[in-house]
């Protein structure tokens, strides 16, 4: 890691923004991930021609389809717009009549059913094509009859919410996929974060069954941040086509360049190559010295493994629990001294305390996060 005071001037200090170290998650708000430097390079080489777009996406999608073991591939401007476009093509198939009249204009016509359960902040995702998301279950899970009696004439998808927490109040995956094609209804599975491990690449679709599976580019694949894939069954897939750039219909604004496909390609090329028993050792050997440095130095200080990540991704996080009562502040100040200070650091939140997610950080970044960590706890 090259440290602030040796580093030359770049974009961001010439425009007066702080780099930030980011030990919080893959979030958009913090930028993703950091791309590796072939993927940097496969960027500059695609911004040096024209090109035809539907022909790279075509050529990138393909190659992608080989790699991940699926049947066909889709590259989004990230996973929300997957969503949008799956349930773009669900209602139109490849007719292009069709795609001309999205959203539909005249209220839902068409149902994606989803566990009350996993009601998410990207549901609007699916809901702006024109569909009604109908839930089923209650908040603390479903049992397989609600699940069956959700099923109408206009219903077009099940909807499922990959990762350990979605899932711990929600029917099995498996059972969701075996319902659903009993009634001739695909299954979405939306994974953005699911990444580790990366056998889920292929995991949701080919092994288990789901139709179409989403991930975000920008996160454990550290692509291009506006990126994502949607990975699945070619019938569904030929049907993004007619809704997607650079058709003007409704997935026009979500427009993927030159540039990012060669990007993500050269990121889910970089990724699989990776060594991810020894990135998920490192992930350890990072949790165990927050722990180690910090749990009982000071009262009112505590740290512990947290599992799963705040996504459920299957790797831990350090939690240091802080007890306001005893040390005179909390959370909130802490977060914002951290921010604050030089380097700016970002931590992910909670009630309980602050977590350290080793996913984000770079080489060396956590001795400089336990260093200016301690330093706001008055921890020696």
């Amino acid at each position: 890691m090259v440290e602030a005071a040796t580093r030359p001037a770049g974009i961001y200090e010439r425009l007066g923004i702080r780099r930030i170290i980011n030990a919080s998650a893959t979030l958009t708000r913090l930028g993703g991930s950091i791309m590796p430097l072939e993927v940097r390079q496969a960027m500059l080489e695609a911004g040096e021609a024209f090109v035809d777009i539907v022909e790279m996406q075509r050529a990138v999608s393909a190659r992608i389809a080989e790699l991940t073991h699926n049947e066909a591939c889709y590259v989004t401007s990230g996973a929300a717009a997957g969503l949008t476009l799956v349930t773009a093509a669900l209602i139109t198939g490849t007719d292009e009549a069709k795609a001309e009249r999205l959203p539909l204009p005249d209220g839902p016509k068409y149902d994606v059913l989803i566990h009350k359960s996993q009601r998410f902040v990207y549901d609007h995702a699916i809901r702006m094509v024109g569909v009604n998301l109908v839930e089923f279950g209650m908040g603390n899970g479903a049992q397989p009859w609600e699940l069956e009696a959700a099923y109408t004439p206009n219903t077009i998808a099940v909807v499922y919410l990959a990762g350990m927490l979605n899932e711990q109040r929600a029917l099995p995956l498996e059972q969701v996929i075996e319902s659903a094609h009993r009634h001739n209804v695909p299954v979405i599975v939306d994974a953005a974060a699911q990444l580790p491990p990366p056998e889920n690449l292929w995991r949701f679709t080919r092994d288990l069954g789901a139709d179409i599976a989403i991930f975000s580019g920008g996160k454990g694949l550290c692509g291009p941040q506006p990126t994502g894939l949607v990975l699945g069954k070619k019938e569904i897939i030929e049907g993004i086509y007619v809704n997607a750039n650079p058709v003007q219909n409704i997935g026009r604004p979500m427009k993927v360049g030159k540039e990012e496909l060669a990007g993500i390609l050269a990121a889910v090329e970089w990724y699989l190559r990776q060594d991810h028993r020894a990135i998920l050792q490192r992930y350890e050997d990072v949790v165990r010295m927050f722990v180690e440095r910090f749990d009982g130095k000071k009262p009112g200080v505590s740290a512990r493994r947290d599992f799963p990540s705040e996504a459920g991704q299957p790797h831990p996080r350090a939690l240091i629990s802080l007890d306001p009562t005893v040390l005179g502040f909390g959370v909130d100040h802490v977060v914002k001294a951290l921010r604050d200070g030089e380097p700016s650091i970002a931590v992910g939140a909670g009630r309980a305390g602050i977590y350290i997610n080793p996913q984000t950080l770079q080489e060396g970044e956590e001795e400089i996060v336990a260093r200016r960590l301690a330093e706001v706890l008055g921890v020696r």
